[in-house]
């Protein structure tokens, strides 16, 4: 008889369970095995179990009763998915206690279907069961990802798939299986390249000028013309006699930080009057 899963026991005792192929309800064409069978299997052991999963789904009601069963274990419940766990299959990986996905596996939302036939009576009844069993889903996807009904809803309405890192970022698994290293994320890796100087640490001014940062600031550059028309580059203390007309003296204006001197005036009107007395 063909199995849909299949038991793998360690020389430690750890069990692992190998989730392979359609999940099923009924066991029509014997080559399935019902939820019944599968619990009698789980049941077999005791302690924590690994649970991989590589299925593309299958009966919405069989992955509801074995995500029951697995959230009802008594150990604790490990699922990886190590290619796909598509429609009904990615429901039961929402039973794990911790999910991890491979790298270069798939998980698969989508609404729920159905065969109907009959008065439209009936296919209305159908549109209501539908209905409600999305809802049901939606529960599993919602208690292990926090993220809201309706965005789940729409992710199931557009048949979303998701690869490792989108699963992760939406809390549909717990990590990625294989990544030694964490690694950066994205948008802190873009605001970086586009703030280069963010946290750099501020240099000293007096580095700044030693390395010539500052060269073509307006106060240094005032400061090295008038240095270089003769007047002292220390300024002298403000006297309180007003200033006398002729040439230029020893006593150089101060020169704020904005290039301007204590009068308000910038340097090179001054120059351009005491040259032309």
């Amino acid at each position: 008889m063909k199995k849909f899963w299949n038991w793998v026991t360690n020389d430690a005792g750890e069990r692992t369970l190998r989730l392979e192929g359609p999940i099923d309800s009924d066991d029509i064409w014997g080559d399935s095995v019902t939820p019944a069978w599968f619990r009698s299997e789980l049941e077999s052991g005791e302690g924590d179990i690994t649970v991989w999963i590589n299925s593309p789904g299958g009966s919405v009601f069989a992955a509801a009763e074995i995500y029951t069963m697995l959230r009802d274990y008594k150990g604790k419940v490990t699922v990886k998915i190590d290619a796909i766990a598509a429609s009904a299959a990615s429901v039961v990986a929402m039973a794990g206690n911790t999910v991890l996905m491979s790298p270069v596996a798939m998980l698969m939302l989508h609404d729920p279907a159905t065969v109907a036939m009959g008065n439209t009576r009936d296919m209305q009844k159908a549109i209501e069961t539908l209905d409600a069993v999305k809802e049901s889903i939606i529960n599993a996807y919602n208690a292990k990802s926090g993220l809201s009904r309706n965005k789940i809803s729409t992710l199931m309405s557009n048949e979303t798939w998701l690869d490792a890192k989108e699963a992760l970022k939406l809390g549909f698994c717990d990590e990625i299986l294989f990544t030694a290293e964490e690694e950066p994320d994205e948008e802190e890796e873009e605001e970086k390249l586009d703030n280069p100087d963010e946290d750099e640490p501020d240099e000293d001014e007096d580095d700044d000028e030693k390395k010539g940062v500052h060269l073509y600031s307006t106060r240094l550059m005032d400061r090295m013309i008038m240095n270089r028309l003769g007047f002292t580059d220390e300024a002298q203390p403000k006297s309180e006699e007003p200033p006398k007309e002729g040439p230029p003296t020893d006593t150089a204006p101060v020169i704020g930080m904005d290039g301007r001197t204590e009068d308000g005036s910038v340097p090179y009107p001054i120059l351009e009057s005491s040259w032309s007395s």
